[in-house]
């Protein structure tokens, strides 16, 4: 098994963990639901606003509490060719594990995501991001995890993947689909940095780790419920050889 090494997420998994041995002693059995976790998916409209669906490799970044999870769901999204891990928002000397744990690196846990238009559009993986790989609404935290480094931002790579998401988020808060205010932030021209290579795939390579079991797995759950059209079975790995 990968070697873990999970010091900022220790306390908020015990809290996490108590929680759901809580529900279960109420009869609630929640890990054993696969569409349900700390942060249920909610059925959303697509985006009004969209890019056209033409052929060609573009790259998105979305930060959405722990990266093991973002990069999970969209590792099984058709036509996404690479979802790798990483730290943005930061200078390079930070883009580190351990620093930015410490939420005063401006970084963000986030994944970059290669995808061609043709297959999966920008406004399709917004979609996927807002409903499925986290909750938008939580500020600065995601289920047991809290800092600024686990924050909802978009790091839009250009003019019109700002103009897309800035209108998404407005028509979701138009339309009320849930049931806080989105809290997402937009941020630009930042540069991505790739997270440790024991970071990435994490959730394929490790399957029954109770991190992944309670708050990650259920993701990719829904995901395969609400967009089947979307979902691929095999997940584009990022240390695979045979990817």
């Amino acid at each position: 098994m990968t070697d873990i090494k999970t010091p900022n997420r220790s306390l908020g998994f015990v809290k996490g963990a108590l929680a759901a041995l809580a529900l279960a002693a109420a009869g609630a059995a929640l890990w054993l639901t696969p569409a349900v976790s700390a942060e249920d998916a909610v059925k959303i409209p697509p985006p009004a606003l969209d890019e056209k669906a033409v052929a060609g490799s573009e790259k998105a970044i979305f930060a959405g509490g722990c990266f093991w999870g973002v990069q999970g769901v969209f590792q099984h999204v058709k036509g996404v060719t690479k979802a790798v891990s990483g730290y943005t928002g930061g200078d390079k000397d930070s883009a580190v594990y351990e620093t930015v744990g410490t939420g005063r690196t401006g970084h963000a846990e986030s994944v970059e995501i290669t995808y061609d238009p043709s297959k999966v559009t920008y406004g399709q993986l917004l979609q996927v991001y807002f409903s499925v790989a986290h909750n938008p609404t939580q500020l600065n935290f995601q289920g047991p995890d809290s800092g600024t480094q686990y924050r909802s931002t978009i790091f839009a790579e250009n003019d019109a993947q700002k103009k897309i998401a800035q209108s998404y988020i407005a028509q979701l808060d138009q339309a009320k689909v849930f049931p806080q205010p989105i809290v997402t932030t937009l941020e630009t021209g930042k540069t991505f940095y790739p997270a440790e290579n024991y970071h990435q795939d994490f959730l394929t390579l490790n399957p029954t780790y109770p991190y992944i079991v309670y708050n990650d797995l259920p993701k990719v759950a829904n995901l395969k419920a609400l967009f089947p059209a979307l979902y691929s079975e095999k997940p584009v790995l990022v240390l695979s050889a045979s990817n």
